[in-house]
């Protein structure tokens, strides 16, 4: 089972990043407010960026590393994402 790490861009236009082994079920989740206490007033959300990790420990640690990022660099990454650019660690 793989495990993904995300970025969802929020109906008020910020960025939350989690973890999942289903995103489909995760971002229903979100859309619904049954997910992160985070998203359920900022719905709907939309994935932006998606990054398949070898497990949940190397997913945990991407996300952490992503979340250190400020938002400048999330949006590059979510662009050099929809360019085919692959992230740089």
């Amino acid at each position: 089972m793989s495990w993904v790490c995300y970025l969802l861009y929020c109906a008020d236009e910020t960025l939350y990043c989690g973890i999942t082994n289903d995103l489909d079920k995760r971002v229903a989740a979100h859309n619904a407010g049954t997910a992160a206490k985070y998203t359920r007033a900022k719905g709907p959300v939309r994935v932006v960026y998606t990054e398949v990790c070898a497990d949940r420990s190397a997913a945990s640690k991407r996300e952490m590393a992503i979340k250190k990022l400020t938002r400048e660099a999330k949006l590059i990454l979510v662009q050099a994402s929809q360019a085919g650019v692959s992230p740089c660690r």
